[in-house]
């Protein structure tokens, strides 16, 4: 009876963590660049033969790599990557990785997130525009021109974001390690105009919600009937010791 205890409540840890993640998930459903996370479960094996017990693991998270909507702005200075890439921007942490691409350009041309976090190049450092030549045109390529002269590139990246990564704000991903910049790759490129947005949907994500709860009042009511029947066990066989 108790192996059921611990398998049941082992159930409820994992399912907390999905519910969690499921959560944020929703509460992202209209950020841009978003990136759904979802969580990988493993069966923990207790004991051999017929002695063992099979435990659920708490989970792994790891980050969907499927595209958002692709939306129309207009804006010169909004940017969608078009292929398995992502932006670099410099923060406190450190490079953070991003599919954000609504940029803007401070007085001094440096650019920079709608945070205020800068944006880097293919070789790591911020982006200097000329803060007198207007918005610059982008290039497929990501290179960026203001009045005909090429000013700078935006940095393009490939990134694997493996189990348990850390995010950074809402969009950023925080990498383990220093990502590998992207050059002369033909299916990878910018679009200047566009944003990208979650790749949540808010209804699936909505079912699975109302899913993962109903399995946890289900294993609450299992343990609820475990430690019930225990307790008539002992209530039972004790006075006969």
């Amino acid at each position: 009876m108790q192996s059921g205890i611990y398998v049941a409540l082992s159930s409820q840890i994992a399912l907390d963590k999905r519910l969690t993640t499921i959560a944020d998930n929703v509460a992202n459903a209209s950020t841009v660049g978003f990136r759904a996370t979802g969580v990988k479960f493993e069966d923990l094996v207790s004991g051999l033969g017929s002695q063992s017990v099979s435990f659920v693991s708490s989970g792994d998270t790891y980050l969907s790599e499927q595209a958002g909507g692709i939306r129309e702005t207009g804006n010169p200075l909004d940017f969608i990557i078009q292929g398995d890439a992502w932006f670099g921007i410099e923060t406190p942490q450190g490079p953070v990785m991003t599919r954000d691409g609504r940029f803007t350009m401070l007085d001094t041309g440096e650019l920079v997130t709608l945070e205020g976090y800068r944006v880097l190049d293919a070789g790591g450092a911020p982006i200097q525009l000329n803060p007198q030549g207007g918005p610059p045109e982008a290039g497929a390529d990501g290179s960026l021109r203001q009045n005909g002269v090429q000013i700078g590139a935006i940095g393009l990246f490939d990134f694997q974001p493996g189990i348990n990564f850390q995010r950074f704000g809402n969009s950023g991903i925080v990498p383990f390690g220093p990502p590998e910049p992207i050059v002369d790759r033909m299916d990878i490129g910018v679009a200047q105009g566009f944003v990208e947005d979650s790749n949540v949907n808010p209804v699936q994500e909505i079912t699975r919600l109302i899913q993962v709860q109903r399995a946890f009042e289900q294993t609450s009511a299992l343990i609820r009937d475990s430690e019930n029947a225990l307790d008539q066990a002992i209530s039972t066989l004790g006075p006969n010791r």
